[in-house]
């Protein structure tokens, strides 16, 4: 019996120690799959992910005034130019109704250079994945099925979390 008891107890902490300890990330059992994941470009082209089927698809949920948005958005344009990640396709895309200027000006004073914005107005996508605020990021595995999504705003730059997102690249 007490074998088993300490057999339980050292598997469980391995697989404990597989899962990243990474503030605000969910991490899903189960893969979930949409039909569209459509949002806009700016020139209000639609884009589908699935069209980026074979990279590594990270859509980040947005506004210009929330605080912790802006805050992470610059971890965010970094993590898009990390040459360990070079399969990695990210998109931040503005969830409120505001006008091109505000939100170019938005990318312009936080020196975003890797990024360009994308839109879902009014809030189509938001909705059909059932986001609860912003920010909220989804990761999107190379099949383009969402394997984790990430609650509210983290340093991108996080050494932890680019080496447990290696895994998926």
């Amino acid at each position: 019996m007490r074998f088993l008891i300490l057999f339980t107890f050292l598997i469980s902490n391995v697989l404990a120690d597989d899962l990243p300890k990474i503030k605000n990330i969910v991490i899903h059992k189960d893969l979930k799959t949409y039909d569209n994941v459509i949002f806009l470009d700016q020139n209000d082209q639609k884009i589908n992910i699935k069209d980026f089927n074979g990279n590594l698809i990270l859509l980040n949920f947005w506004a210009t005034w929330c605080e912790p948005c802006k805050e992470e958005m610059p971890s965010l344009d970094r993590l898009q130019n990390n040459s360990e990640l070079n399969n990695i396709k990210i998109f931040p895309i503005n969830i409120s109704q505001e006008s091109l200027k505000k939100i170019n000006d938005f990318f312009k004073d936080l020196n975003i250079e890797y990024l360009e914005p994308y839109y879902d107005a009014p809030t189509t996508l938001a909705k059909a994945l059932s986001l609860r605020g912003v920010p909220t990021s989804i990761l999107f595995n190379t099949e383009g099925k969402e394997f984790a999504r990430i609650i509210g705003s983290i340093d991108f730059d996080d050494l932890e979390f680019i080496e447990w997102l290696k895994n998926y690249n």
